[in-house]
């Protein structure tokens, strides 16, 4: 008996609308050869959007804020950075850091003061000037316990940065290691040298944020990015944020670079089901898929052989998450049984389906020219042993658990599914455990990840700059980012002693010994695959957007070759 089966559209208003409806065969809404689903989606014309943006972007879920010191996710650290900028900013070809904010700087011999000149120019989108006194502000405000910032290990590299936000005895944050010289000259002391710390200045948590705005409001306070007039200090200023519906932004004419930002409107588009992802950009309403994690997986195979869908290496892992603070899970050997269980190459060659190599360590290939530790592989003899040394002989009186991931979030939900009954079979048929699965939606999925609130969890990491720290400090005790309960003093130490190390070699030596202790004999964590990105757009049509490493695709770079909607200069 034929079903009818939404295909979603955006309606006038911009809203996705679920009103054209097709015919087909249940269950092909889902399950079909993935050649049928492809015709099928692009069969479908929709309706256009009114007041059509110059761009319009797919960025996966509905962010839970843009704060850029606050949001911890992809979707909401691209808005993000398109309306806040720090001292440097992302390049959108090398993922590397640029001059954002500031146009120059120089570093002390020993590496620890950078001494930052912000532009004469550099603006908020109200035209008031951007001054060290504002770098100042933002830089205490993120490491301030009171905001909540994940993110905030990446402060530590500053003087007191850590003091300061474990410190809960009313620390004086004027002694954090960075000061105003004069309204155009910033300094910053570091605890070591640190490498990679212009591509920290460049991240979302070392964005410069409106102090005029968020103190009438309190520190605490996430209602300041909803004010009506905003300060932004970004390529762009927010219009518009209607939930589940669109970001509309248009170019801050203020600006520093606003010359060469050559879109002057753009709307960022949410899109919860990989069906709607496809039928906006095929039909024309859309322009840029962002998010791979929007695409279905089923279909990677088919749609890496068209000429505007593009794949690329970058930095990412996925991976799976053990709340060590529960029994059984607070025993090694358990966590050691359940990773040599896991048959990773089979994830990849059944679901992912694009090339992914397999991971058994955190830091991806290639990260800084740091060779990672080799972790455990596939054994599920040595898993039985192991589960059985730990009292449960043939998975004989362990605990049925659970295994949490976020649904409702495009093709990556499906993806974690199905990721989730694969890891179901193997456990059950390597070590007789009952594994049950927990799909949430996102903002909750987050939240029980941050409380430690769930037995196994899917996550992932996107590197934030491209060193094995951005993957590796996320599982120090003091990281709010950690999210496993695990606290083990030698990687904390091997990690700081790493981190104040001058010479690359004995440098990367210490943080594979630290990394061992983590994907060997520890294991809070286990890795299962690196990513391959795939975005889709029109080479014919936009330009301006690369692979890159860090996989960061400024929107401020992005421009239109077709001439419909460019911004005329």
């Amino acid at each position: 008996m034929a079903r009818m089966f939404p295909f979603w559209f955006v309606s006038p208003a911009g809203q996705l609308s679920a009103r054209c409806r097709i015919r087909t065969q249940p269950p092909a809404f889902r399950f079909c050869k993935a050649g049928a689903w492809l015709a099928l989606i692009l069969c479908v014309s929709g309706c256009r959007v009114r007041d059509r943006a110059t761009l319009v972007i797919l960025n996966g879920s509905e962010p839970e804020t843009i704060d850029p010191q606050i949001c911890t996710g992809q979707p909401d650290g691209r808005v993000a950075a398109a309306l806040f900028e720090g001292l440097t900013r992302f390049n959108a070809q090398t993922g590397t850091a640029e001059p954002g904010i500031a146009h120059a700087w120089e570093i002390s011999e020993d590496g620890k003061v950078y001494t930052f000149h912000l532009r004469t120019n550099s603006a908020w989108s109200t035209g008031d000037p951007i001054r060290a006194d504002d770098v100042v502000y933002s830089w205490r405000r993120a490491v301030n316990p009171a905001t909540g910032v994940d993110y905030v290990g990446q402060l530590f590299y500053v003087k007191n940065g850590e003091f300061l936000n474990t410190n809960r005895s009313a620390p004086d944050f004027a002694t954090l290691g960075v000061r105003a010289l004069d309204p155009l000259t910033v300094e910053v002391e570091l605890e070591n040298p640190t490498p990679f710390f212009l591509d920290l200045c460049a991240f979302r948590t070392l964005s410069v944020v409106p102090r005029q705005t968020i103190e009438p409001l309190g520190k605490e306070s996430d209602q300041w990015i909803r004010s009506k007039v905003l300060p932004c200090s970004g390529a762009y200023q927010l219009e518009e944020w209607r939930l589940n519906d669109r970001i509309r932004l248009r170019r801050n004419r203020h600006y520093w670079d606003a010359a060469n930002v050559r879109s002057e409107t753009i709307d960022v588009l949410p899109t919860e089901s990989p069906t709607a992802t496809l039928n906006l950009y095929f039909s024309g309403q859309a322009d840029f898929i962002v998010d791979n994690r929007s695409i279905p997986t089923e279909l990677n195979d088919i749609l890496r052989a068209r000429p505007d869908f593009h794949s690329f290496t970058y930095l990412g892992v996925y991976f799976m998450r053990i709340n060590v603070t529960r029994p059984p899970f607070n025993d090694a050997r358990v966590r050691r049984a359940i990773a040599m269980a896991i048959q990773k190459q089979r994830l990849v060659e059944r679901i992912t389906r694009m090339g992914e190599p397999i991971a058994t360590a955190l830091v991806p290939p290639d990260c800084g020219g740091y060779e990672p530790p080799e972790g455990l592989l596939f054994n599920p003899g040595e898993a039985k042993r192991l589960l059985a040394e730990a009292g449960f002989p043939g998975g004989q009186g362990f605990p049925v658990i659970q295994y949490m991931f976020n649904a409702g979030g495009g093709g990556g939900s499906r993806l974690h599914e199905q990721i989730g009954v694969e890891m179901q079979q193997m456990l059950r048929e390597h070590l007789g455990i009952q594994l049950q699965l927990q799909p949430i939606e996102w903002k909750s999925y987050l939240n029980e990840q941050s409380r430690t609130n769930y037995d196994l969890c899917r996550s992932s990491w996107i590197g934030d700059y491209n060193d094995p720290n951005t993957f590796l400090d996320l599982f120090l005790s003091t990281s709010l980012n950690n999210r496993t309960g695990w606290s083990n003093p030698e990687y904390d130490r091997l990690m700081k002693q790493g981190n104040a190390t001058l010479d690359r070699k004995n440098r990367f030596a210490l943080l594979k010994q630290a990394e061992s202790i983590l994907v060997r004999a520890e294991l809070p964590i286990i890795p299962l695959y690196h990513y391959r990105g795939l975005f889709a757009f029109d080479t014919n049509r936009l330009g301006g957007i690369y692979g890159n490493l860090t996989d960061e695709h400024p929107f401020g770079a992005i421009y239109r070759k077709d001439g419909a909607h460019t911004l005329m200069h």
